[in-house]
């Protein structure tokens, strides 16, 4: 990984720019990278894609503090005889930057970017006519590609981070202001959970003379026409190389969201014995009712032995899981045994009560318990569809609790004869 780090910063500073040749090596270093942190990343790091729980708004806060070297180009100084190149000295000047963002998913974040000081204004080939100071301040839209395309893996060492930002920027000398737009790619590699070195490739637009110079340098000729390249040389510009440090406040993982299908796995034993114990009710429950058609023996006794051969039975209550912030049932295999209480209790006239629940983790308690109702909601109407009179269904919302661990498995109903 880090001799491709080499590598990528070596095409980036070494290549000369004419503005059309410059801009298609850019996007085709930028383009590489991707590609190629996606392959390494696969190849080094085996990555289960799962679901994330959704971490509180303290979480995924991180800064960083970079080394900053920038190369200068100005709407000036377009299709004149100066090196492009962005190594020259009457270009280049050294500078820092500091940032504050936030991660809202392991693939979307935001981040506040300070940049400056020391900068140029081309205005010849001698680099002590040119010294200028600056600032600029950008909100950045940033995608981890290796996250979004590969899936959330917290042992990864490298994410490949694209960004786009606008914002304003400042030539203290000259006291110009300008908007500010610009792309760039930031690539982190993993230290720790609280640490990472940062290589950062950025490239900006600014409005022309917003570096303080006003007219065209000798032998300089704008371009008239609306093409790609002559939007790109008619502006300002800079490319900035980063090196630096994030550091992560508070927690900087996600938590995996377990799925229905493994909760189900995990207690399996249990549903099985669960079946079990419904298969014995019912055939007991059809026996006793053949008894009373057949007058084999009192009906009243019958009936009570009935019921009590039920209550047995449903002494466990039975759950239907949900997903993180849903009232819509995850898995209908859970419906099937749901089922089967439905036809004890219309059998035995009997009354059902469901349950519905949400985790104490996420969401207010207001949230909460309107999350619990509408799952137990969602769980009688499922009985009403299976042939319970809805007058025979008792619903209660207990809200969020964290009575079952993992704490994912409280989010669900249960239901049960009462």
């Amino acid at each position: 990984m880090f001799t491709f780090a080499r590598k990528l910063i070596k095409v980036i500073i070494s290549f000369n720019i004419n503005i059309s040749i410059g801009m298609k090596k850019l996007l085709m270093v930028l383009a590489f990278a991707g590609v190629s942190a996606a392959s390494m990343a696969q190849e080094a790091v085996p990555t289960e894609k799962y679901s994330v729980a959704t971490n509180s708004f303290w979480s995924n806060w991180f800064v960083q503090g970079n080394l900053v070297g920038t190369a200068f180009w100005g709407g000036q100084e377009v299709q004149n005889n100066f090196s492009k190149s962005p190594l020259k000295g009457f270009r280049n000047n050294l500078g820092f930057s500091v940032a504050i963002g936030k991660w809202f998913t392991p693939g979307i974040g935001l981040r506040t970017k300070f940049n400056g000081i020391w900068g140029r204004t081309i205005k010849s080939e001698n680099k002590s006519n040119n010294a200028s100071k600056y600032w600029a301040l950008n909100e950045q839209v940033m995608f981890n590609l290796s996250n979004m395309i590969l899936g959330y893996n917290e042992n990864r060492l490298w994410d490949l981070i694209p960004y786009a930002s606008v914002g304003i920027e400042r030539n203290m000398t000259y006291n110009r202001y300008s908007p500010a737009w610009g792309i760039g790619i930031l690539n982190e590699f993993k230290l720790s959970n609280k640490f990472a070195i940062n290589l950062d490739i950025n490239y900006n637009l600014f409005m022309n003379r917003s570096d303080g110079r006003d007219g065209l340098l000798a032998g300089a000729k704008p371009y008239k026409n609306r093409s790609f390249k002559g939007l790109i040389a008619n502006h300002d510009r800079t490319l900035n190389v980063e090196v630096g440090i994030t550091y992560n406040l508070g927690k900087a993982t996600w938590s995996k969201t377990p799925d229905v299908e493994a909760i189900k796995a995990l207690s399996q034993g249990q549903i099985d014995a669960l079946n079990a114990q419904l298969a014995d009710a019912n055939a007991e429950n059809a026996r006793l009712q053949k008894q009373i058609r057949d007058h084999k023996c009192p009906t009243t006794t019958n009936a009570v032995d009935t019921k009590a051969t039920v209550k047995e039975f449903v002494s466990a209550p039975v759950s239907v899981f949900f997903n993180l912030g849903k009232a819509k049932v995850a898995s209908q295999k859970d419906l099937q045994n749901v089922k089967a209480v439905a036809e004890a209790a219309k059998a035995n006239n009997a009354k059902i009560v469901v349950t519905g629940y949400a985790d104490s983790k996420t969401g207010n308690t207001n949230i909460n318990q309107r999350l619990s109702q509408k799952r137990a909601e969602a769980v009688a109407d499922a009985l009403v569809n299976m042939g319970v009179d809805r007058s025979n269904i008792e619903i209660n919302a207990a809200g969020g609790v964290d009575t079952l661990s993992p704490i994912s498995f409280n989010r669900r109903a249960t239901v049960e004869l009462k």
